[in-house]
């Protein structure tokens, strides 16, 4: 290894390594691609590989920021200019993007080396990362479970120690589920925080964002300083932030508010671990002095419901542009048989049907930030259940009645502040017995990243999960 203490450091310290020359950015770049090399075949989370695109940017130099010559890894989403982009389905196995996304722009603008891209389901609709096109991603700690989806390649990944952090997306949890199941830190950013750019506007209604999952909290929040902010196409812009993100780790959170909840949003009975660790969480807050209660928001609408009808319309756009782009009518050879039956639901749908599920987003989001008026957190599982078994979902199968229920059994309160477009961060401080991580959601105010970031910080401080390494490590 030309490096052996590599997966000691995270992001901000390989990089600080780098800028006193005590490492090379080669070097870094070599010892990851040996990491891949090494625990990929079990895990199948780097799906592909562009080593060479990062070699170039080292020889010709990566721009000066805070991650320059750190290791990175794209989510297989996002279009890299002159790099394979596959968006997880079959018809677009052979594609290569010809122009980047205004997010990659702003990683490649921090100095990370992009040396391949991760696994993520077809046009990342499933909470599992299971695409026909490249097999399922196993989860580190079990290679019997899914990571996670729809960042599942990347936060297992960075849970194999491949790398530190890794870019990650969340239109409906698809930061904060996999950042659960694996066992790393996942921060989904306040809408509109980061960039779509340059070929949406907003993604999912409004609903998606990017960012990245990681090992460190300083980590997430350096990198949210390096990315964020508007672009000429934004609809809309986040509030300012008060000072750099990366200021807030550290820092007091004071005396915080926080409300509790071991219980899914339905009133369905959630995994006993999970409901116990939610509580042991709980009075850990408590003695870290904060006021904590047992609260939850009464939600107006089914969040279910609104996804259904908002991500069908999406998904049947893009069935369409693929249709006009191909020049002929799609079938199961190019997409998986849900991506095609989301498509057909939507086309069964009216244009009332949407703007009904838009108020219905509307009325959710109303609901939490009344809710939030008096709390300043709401600390809830993640996940409702352990990490899913591979091939419990079924894309391919001709009946799908089954995902429905296992979604709403599974991963029934993330969606929501998507909708809501709050802030929401999974933190790594729990594990069932079967050695299974099991992820704490907290959630804050409309453009309130500070306030969870120091708190996630105080968290990580009180309950250490760095040197917490799952089975398959590199």
């Amino acid at each position: 290894m030309a490096f052996k203490e590599y997966g000691s450091y995270d992001g901000i310290g390989l990089a600080e390594l780098v800028r006193t020359r005590q490492v090379s950015a080669g070097e870094l770049l070599d010892e990851a691609i040996a990491r891949t090399a090494r625990v990929d075949p079990q895990i199948n989370a780097v799906v592909v590989k562009h080593e060479d695109f990062a070699k170039r940017q080292i020889d010709k130099g990566l721009a000066d920021g805070p991650f320059t010559g750190v290791p990175f890894l794209l989510k297989d989403l996002e279009q890299l200019e002159g790099t394979r982009t596959t968006f997880g389905a079959s018809v677009y196995r052979d594609n290569v993007a010809d122009h980047s996304g205004t997010l990659a722009r702003r990683f490649l603008a921090a100095g990370l080396a992009i040396f391949g891209k991760t696994s993520s389901p077809e046009f990342g609709l499933m909470p599992t990362t299971e695409s026909r096109l490249f097999g399922p991603t196993r989860n580190p700690w079990n290679l019997a479970h899914s990571s996670g989806g729809s960042s599942g390649g990347a936060a297992a990944a960075v849970a194999a120690r491949i790398l530190p952090v890794a870019h990650a997306s969340d239109g409906g949890g698809s930061i904060r589920i996999p950042a659960s199941a694996s066992g790393v830190f996942g921060l989904k950013p306040t809408r509109a925080r980061t960039p779509l750019g340059p070929d949406r506007g907003e993604g999912w209604g409004g609903f998606s964002c990017g960012h990245v999952v990681s090992i460190s909290v300083r980590d997430s929040a350096a990198m949210l300083d390096a990315i964020h902010g508007a672009e000429p196409s934004s609809p809309y812009v986040a509030p300012q932030p008060q000072r750099p993100f990366l200021e807030e780790v550290g820092r007091d959170p004071g005396r915080l508010r926080i409300a509790f909840t071991d219980k899914s949003p339905y009133g369905d009975a959630i995994d006993p671990e999970i409901a116990a660790a939610t509580r042991e969480i709980a009075s850990l807050l408590a003695g870290l002095g904060h006021d904590v209660e047992e609260r939850a928001p009464d939600l107006a609408a089914d969040p279910a419901a609104v996804m259904s009808t908002i991500v069908a319309a999406n998904t049947a756009l893009t069935v369409r542009q693929t249709e006009q782009r191909f020049g002929r009518a799609m079938t199961s050879d190019d997409f998986e048989v849900l991506t095609l039956a989301s498509a057909h639901n939507a086309q069964k749908a009216t244009a009332t049907d949407y703007v009904a599920a838009q108020l219905g987003a509307f009325q959710i989001s109303r609901a939490l930030a009344t809710f939030f008026e008096n709390w300043d957190v709401l600390l809830c599982p993640t996940l409702c259940s352990p990490p899913l078994r591979i091939g419990e979902l079924n894309t391919m199968s001709d009946d799908l009645s089954h995902i429905a229920p296992i979604l709403r059994r599974y991963m029934p309160g993330t969606a929501m502040f998507n909708m809501s477009g709050q802030p929401a961060m999974s933190v790594p401080l729990a594990w069932n017995a079967a050695g299974l991580p099991l992820g704490m959601m907290f959630s804050a105010r409309f453009g309130d990243e500070a306030t969870l970031f120091r708190l996630a910080a105080q968290l990580e401080q009180a309950l250490p999960w760095k040197g917490k390494l799952p089975p398959v490590c590199a």
